[in-house]
């Protein structure tokens, strides 16, 4: 006689039952944990931006945020100001401050803005908001903070990075979702990052023309600043072009305000 558990459909019944009972469980574990992952992404921003400040705890090589439960503190004393600047066909249609901001959008902090949707809306023809963040360097000169995002090699890539008022990089941090250890994933080194320290954003006639990771670079040592161009990584040239794409295009929409503060 069959037993009743060597049939096909109590095999379909119990993996059906499994799979909703994992499923439910894997949901109220996500659910559990989404305000502990919306805090960490939060500090972790805070961390970028201090980074690209200069304000972290790097050593003689490497690249090192400043502790967790610190970055709160930190960032509320050396972000002075927080604005948010509307861009569209590459014209600075307004300005808002932090509180503005925050006032029209349910109390969101400006460091919160979904840079990849707001590019996501500029493709759409919509009115893209820049984020923008003024304080302090260690050195105690005013910097201002610009995110930016872009495309690598197998997933996107972003960063940080803070320009005095003549568009001159005083410091920068990038990340990646997917690129290659060892190559790709290099933009996150500190030889790298280091590189763009000094780097005119501008042409000599104040053009903007942005910083170009350049293959076959006649500057390796990276002592030309006005160049506009930094050594790229062995191995890596589309991730390379990607952080070349999202400097040119995502920091050319803040011209308008660097111009504004010259007048």
């Amino acid at each position: 006689m069959e037993k009743r558990t060597d049939k096909n459909s109590y095999t379909i019944i119990f993996a059906i039952v499994m799979v909703l009972v994992v499923g439910t469980l894997l949901a109220g574990l996500a659910s559990s944990l989404k305000p502990r992952i919306s805090e960490n992404q939060r500090l972790e921003k805070q961390q970028n931006i201090l980074y690209a400040m200069g304000i972290n705890n790097n050593d003689d090589t490497s690249a090192n945020f400043i502790a967790t439960e610190n970055a709160e503190k930190l960032f509320t004393e050396n972000v002075e100001e927080q604005m948010v600047l509307t861009s569209k066909d590459g014209k600075l249609v307004s300005q808002m401050t932090r509180q503005e901001y925050m006032d029209a959008n349910n109390g969101q902090e400006p460091y919160l803005i979904d840079v990849k949707k707001q590019k996501s809306n500029a493709k759409n023809g919509e009115g893209r908001q820049l984020p923008l963040f003024i304080g302090k360097s260690k050195d105690g000169n005013t910097v201002y903070v610009a995110p930016i995002y872009g495309k690598g090699l197998w997933d996107a890539i972003w960063g940080y990075v803070a320009m005095d008022k003549n568009m001159v990089v005083q410091g920068a941090y990038f990340d990646h979702k997917g690129e290659t250890p060892g190559l790709g994933a290099n933009i996150k080194q500190r030889y790298f990052m280091d590189d763009f320290i000094g780097e005119h954003l501008l042409s000599a006639d104040g053009a903007f023309k942005g910083i170009t990771v350049a293959k076959g670079n006649a500057d390796p040592k990276n002592n030309d600043k006005t160049d506009n161009e930094v050594d790229a990584i062995a191995g890596a040239t589309i991730t390379g072009d990607g952080v070349s794409a999202m400097i040119k295009s995502d920091l050319r929409l803040y011209k308008p305000y660097f111009d504004n503060l010259k007048n």
